[in-house]
């Protein structure tokens, strides 16, 4: 999701049911102000959650939990990073396998698929994970070019190996980013059938939170998720992880 220079601009166009119920009952310019001030809270938190993320990179691991995205895969808006969805899924690994487990969070603030590609997919080259998930178009949707999504996902999926577990893009919710998201969608869909990766279905588990869930599962920017947001997200992976988490289990010498 968004970086610092987008976020504004991503916000207004992405914002959503619960951006406008909000607005509606604080009044448009209050809410545009309290709106903008609870970003600029949010994205001192960037770093933080970036170094989080380094640091607990090198923390040895029996099993290796590699994470690709932006920054929904940081965990920006959660209470803290290991309560986003890629720390709630690592939880999940540790607590199933038995296991320890090392995470790599390659994800980037800000990332578009095509930032990906050239900032991630670099680094995750020189790994050999045993779970790989991948969650990133998001951003691409403000400024969209289906080309440009198309191109960039085939590279994205190319480099992940055939047990990556890849989400579909969560819902906007206003129809006009929803047009934009289906199609988008609908790429991912055809691109990761192409290669037979499994595909997460986020969008329909944050549609049908409803409005209660968006009123309640988004952080102060109405944008990113919150610690309930992520518990969704992470719920909508649960499945495949743990159909992934089996498959190293049947090996010989696998964990479990």
């Amino acid at each position: 999701m968004p970086a610092p220079h987008r976020l504004a601009t991503i916000a207004l166009v992405a914002g959503g049911v619960g951006a406008a119920a909000a607005a509606g009952a604080l009044g448009w310019r209050a809410f545009g102000e309290r709106r903008r001030e609870q970003s600029a809270v949010l994205n001192e938190t960037l770093p933080v959650h970036s170094k989080w993320w380094r640091e607990l990179a090198k923390t040895r691991g029996e099993l290796l939990y590699v994470a690709i995205g932006d920054s929904a895969a940081q965990g920006i808006g959660a209470s803290r990073p290991d309560l986003g969805y890629v720390g709630l899924l690592a939880d999940e690994l540790r607590s199933r396998s038995g296991r320890t487990v090392r995470v790599v969070n390659l994800s980037v603030s800000g990332a578009t698929v095509g930032l990906a590609v050239r900032d991630q997919l670099p680094r995750f080259g020189k790994l050999r994970p045993d779970v790989v998930t991948v969650a990133i178009g998001a951003n691409d949707i403000a400024d969209w070019d289906a080309a440009a999504f198309a191109e960039g996902i085939r590279a994205v999926f190319d480099a992940v190996p055939e047990h990556a577990v890849v989400a579909d893009l969560p819902c906007f919710y206003f129809p006009a980013n929803e047009r934009k998201v289906a199609e988008a969608n609908a790429i991912l869909r055809r691109e990761a059938a192409a290669r037979g990766l499994v595909v997460v279905p986020l969008h329909e588990a944050t549609r049908r939170q409803g409005v209660r869930g968006i009123l309640t599962g988004f952080a102060k920017d109405w944008f990113h998720p919150n610690d309930r947001g992520y518990r969704v997200w992470a719920g909508a992976f649960r499945p495949a992880v743990i159909s992934r988490l089996a498959e190293l289990r049947g090996r010989v010498g696998g964990p479990g």
